[in-house]
């Protein structure tokens, strides 16, 4: 297992990357190579609706994108955990079976589960999961606290990877928009309360969805917490 250190200097050249989608994979590839587990889902958070979506996974057969998992974390007991604590959570044995509901849409033959958040301060934008560890793997609380150094990691590492873009600002009317969906709001609540048509309100946060390169409401305001707009 490397150290932090190690770990650290490992995302030093992030400008490297051509794109973001390399960026995921080459965290994804130090987690493997970093701890001894054997493959590794990539998750968006948004905490609205305590929603998780896939993004990509990685083993060592290759990987694929997981965009067809979407769930709301309540419903797991252990990755609400971590998220709220913002530390690395493991259960095994007995403990699997009450933290993780058969419907979940990651399957595997071993009954273990890992969860890490991605977060920075006491925002949570994402969480890396393992079900499969090395043979003869015991997961100490070492182990977790590393887990969680590397969630942090991560989280800052994604910050200086959007700050090095150039980004779209958004207009007064879409932030005020979009400040009411990240608590909660409908349309039609956001348009009663700022006395416009729900229609005109859709199109503000349609337009906001692209001018942040995002792919639904959920990841606009992940990507406005993410870089402090949301607070």
């Amino acid at each position: 297992m490397s150290n932090l250190y190690t770990i650290q200097k490992r995302f030093d050249t992030i400008q490297s990357f051509a794109n973001h989608e390399e960026l995921l994979i080459h965290i994804l590839q130090v987690y493997l190579d970093s701890f001894p587990l054997k493959d590794a889902y990539l998750l968006r958070y948004s905490p609205i609706g305590f929603v998780a979506e896939g993004i990509i996974f990685l083993n060592e057969s290759g990987g694929s994108h997981i965009g067809e998992i979407r769930e709301e974390i309540r419903s797991f007991p252990i990755i609400y955990s971590a998220i709220e604590d913002k530390k690395a959570k493991f259960c095994t044995g007995i403990d699997y079976l009450k933290n993780i509901s058969i419907k979940y849409s990651i399957h595997s033959q071993n009954n273990s589960f890992l969860i890490v958040p991605i977060f920075i301060g006491q925002y949570v934008f994402g969480y890396i999961c393992s079900t499969q560890m090395e043979e003869g793997t015991t997961i100490t609380e070492k182990i977790l606290e590393d887990l969680t150094t590397f969630g942090n990691i991560i989280g800052q590492l994604f910050i200086q990877a959007r700050n090095g873009k150039k980004e779209v600002s958004l207009s007064k009317r879409e932030l005020e928009v979009m400040r009411q969906v990240a608590i909660g709001e409908s349309t039609k609540e956001i348009a009663g309360f700022m006395n416009l048509s729900e229609l005109t309100i859709t199109q503000y946060v349609k337009s906001a969805i692209k001018k942040l390169h995002a792919k639904n409401r959920s990841h606009a305001i992940s990507i406005l917490y993410q870089e402090g707009i949301l607070l």
